[in-house]
């Protein structure tokens, strides 16, 4: 009876779910969580309190396919559906109840065991696939996770590390938060990593996390990272709100970064030498991550209409971050840069009001950066400064609306706000004009715009000018005289060619480097030179270019880059098999062996991006062998959607093939069943 009864309840409050943050405030939840990797699975015991609101007799955590397991005598009765957990009994308006239980999950979603790591990602409202929580952000908790793993691994996730304790076959390690967040920001991040730890000006402890093999990447990797934090801390105005912050880099990471409360996990790809830091830093996903710490986790939007007040506030000060670090001309430079992607969508009709809940990325990040780019202009630096404090102040561990904002921006200010509200709030076209205003009032940029419109004319009417731009070049002018000469006759362009190349300006040699297709004779030797610049970029694209061009010196130029490894996709290195392969005569007993290295990156053992790019290359050289279309099976059902879909194509292309279809189809069973389920979608389409 008793179980009829229930479920008579719960098909009865489902309908007011939505609701539940008017009925119930959660406030604690102590979790024990042990991730299986061999079962891709996790389990966990779970202590949750909460404060009643209003009477009711049934209460939820979000829980999807999970399974309760074990229910504490003391506990309230618990029970889960296909998406919750449910609590249910007389609960009383002004009281505190606790609930206990075990659960076991296996998570499609959220939570993702890539080989030798275990990392999470919530990304708005998914925390509940592996840890019950709440999907509404507007319902804040204060969680402390103790987290089981093999004794070889090391764990990160929210709060202050208080305890590590051995058990027979396994480490816990106990985290505590001292206040509350939504539940998207719960993660962890479990692999073989080490720690540098610096401090803040203010005495907050900074952990850097690597990978033991990585420990001469983490200077270049995390350069800045102090300074970044410091100047935030001033420039807002409000002290950082956590005990301590913490950076991991994780392989095959759906994101740049993500900023979980005190523990941003961000993408392996941005793991650099001084030589990558060139093309290929993470200071500005550093900067953005850490921004959110403030503008995301202490305060949190309400709904998807104010996402701006997260996105665009940490784009914003990421920026000013960076302009500290590289100054004015960078920062107006990616201004600039933003402003052309934003009207170019405005200009084809595609325009988006920045409160539009549906809107872009683009939108929510780097419009909502110019908005406030544009109101600091309006009401002035030390105003903004005044009611971004305030704000942030005010509402602290709350939830907010863009009202919330303009309000403390109206109390400090006698300017009139509301055309800049309609304009850069409301209306969905891009205020190119305005943004024009502000850009040229940096001198960089109004010598840039000259330097721009001399784009359509041809090249002997703005030849000089073009040669006394690179006198005494910026970065960004420099590349811009060397893409306008693209499509122009290259015997009347080596003369501007060679004092590009002479003005040793990396960023510059890149761009000829990048940008000129066909190697004439009369530049080979500045070409050549291009092979030792500090840019994986452009030692990549000199190489196959004078590969390409002069094949008479193929072997040297082999030769002059042999170990080079490039970026964490092994760029440089990759190439440089392929070519070697492809070269007569070089290294010939060796050849199969560059063949079988391309082959193995397609492996799972290594992370997505060289795989795509090792696919890449040996689909090109025709060398798809039995372990290779093995891996892109298994590459076809990865995590990262990208790079998932771009080994379809290609196994699309394999699976013409008649003989490797039957081959594949005589193997079935001998594939996981993630990849058996895609094969049969493929098969079904005989």
């Amino acid at each position: 009876m008793r179980h009829y009864l229930f479920l008579f309840t719960f098909f009865i409050c489902f309908g007011n779910v939505a609701q539940q943050t008017e009925t119930v405030d959660f406030i604690r939840i102590s979790a024990e969580v042990e991730p299986i990797s061999s079962e891709e699975t996790v389990k966990g015991t779970v202590r949750v309190s909460f404060k009643v609101l209003k009477n009711t007799d049934s209460i939820y955590l979000d829980a999807r396919n999970m399974t309760v397991t074990e229910t504490a005598l003391e506990s309230v009765p618990t029970v889960a559906t296909e998406d919750k957990i449910w609590f249910t009994s007389t609960f009383e308006a002004g009281k505190t109840y606790t609930a206990f239980f075990s659960y076991n999950a296996k998570p499609k979603q959220t939570m993702y065991f890539t080989g030798d790591q275990i990392w999470t990602q919530g990304q708005g409202k998914y925390t509940s696939h592996w840890l019950p929580s709440i999907d509404d952000m507007n319902d804040k908790i204060e969680f402390d996770l103790s987290i089981a793993v093999s004794p070889a691994l090391t764990v990160i996730s929210n709060g202050k590390l208080v305890d590590v304790r051995s058990e027979t076959d396994k480490k816990i390690w106990q985290f505590d938060m001292q206040a509350p967040m939504a539940s998207y920001l719960v993660a962890m991040a479990v692999g073989d990593f080490k720690k540098e730890e610096i401090i803040s000006d203010s005495g907050v402890p900074i952990l850097l996390y690597y990978r033991p093999e990585n420990e001469q990447h983490v200077e270049p990797t995390y350069r800045y990272t102090k300074e970044i934090f410091d100047f935030l801390e001033g420039e807002i105005g409000v002290p950082y709100p956590w005990q301590n912050y913490k950076q991991v880099p994780v392989r095959d990471f759906l994101y740049a970064g993500m900023e979980n409360t005190t523990a941003t996990i961000f993408s392996e790809a941005f793991v650099v030498d001084s030589i990558g830091f060139t093309d290929r830093n993470y200071v500005n996903v550093n900067a953005h991550e850490l921004a959110h710490q403030w503008f995301g986790n202490l305060i949190t939007e309400t709904e998807g209409t104010h996402h701006w007040l997260q996105e665009g506030f940490a784009t914003y000060y990421a920026l000013l971050a960076e302009r500290k670090i590289f100054g004015d001309d960078y920062f107006y430079w990616k201004l600039y840069n933003s402003a052309e992607q934003l009207k170019l969508l405005s200009d084809e009709g595609k325009g988006e009001a920045l409160l539009n809940p549906g809107a872009s990325s683009l939108t929510f990040y780097e419009k909502g950066a110019w908005a406030l780019h544009i109101l600091n202009e309006l009401i002035g630096e030390e105003i903004f400064k005044t009611a971004i404090k305030n704000y942030l102040n005010a509402y602290s561990f709350k939830n907010v609306t863009t009202e919330d904002f303009l309000n403390e921006v109206r109390k400090v200010t006698s300017t009139d706000i509301s055309q800049w509200e309609t304009d850069w709030l409301r209306q969905s076209a891009f205020q190119g004009q305005q943004a024009y205003e502000s850009l040229t009032e940096s001198l960089f940029m109004r010598r840039f715009f000259e330097i721009s419109a001399l784009r359509s004319l041809p090249l002997k009417d703005k030849a000089a000018t073009l040669m006394t731009a690179l006198s005494n070049p910026n970065d960004f002018i420099g590349q811009e005289v060397v893409y306008q000469l693209q499509d122009e006759a290259i015997s009347e362009s080596i003369p501007i060619y060679k004092k590009a190349f002479a003005t040793q300006n990396v960023m510059i040699r890149q761009a000829i480097a990048l940008s000129l297709q066909s190697v004439p004779k009369e530049l080979q030797t500045e070409f050549e030179s291009l092979l030792n610049d500090d840019s994986y970029l452009t030692k990549e694209a000199a190489l196959y270019k004078l590969w390409l061009n002069f094949p008479e010196k193929r072997i040297a130029y082999l030769d002059a880059t042999k170990g080079d490894v490039g970026f964490q996709d092994k760029n440089v290195q990759q190439l440089w098999l392929a070519l070697a392969s492809l070269t007569e005569g070089y290294m010939t007993s060796a050849q199969p062996l560059f063949i079988k290295e391309l082959q193995n990156f397609t492996s799972p053992e290594y992370s997505f991006e060289v795989r795509e790019k090792a696919f890449g290359y040996v689909s090109e050289l025709q060398k798809v062998d039995e372990n290779v279309l093995d891996n892109l099976v298994n590459a076809a059902s990865h995590h990262y959607w990208q790079f998932r879909n771009y080994a379809r194509e290609l196994l699309d292309e394999q699976l013409k093939d008649t003989e490797i279809r039957l081959s594949l189809k005589n193997k079935l069973n001998t594939y996981s069943e993630k990849e058996q389920r895609y094969l049969n979608t493929k098969f079904k389409e005989e």
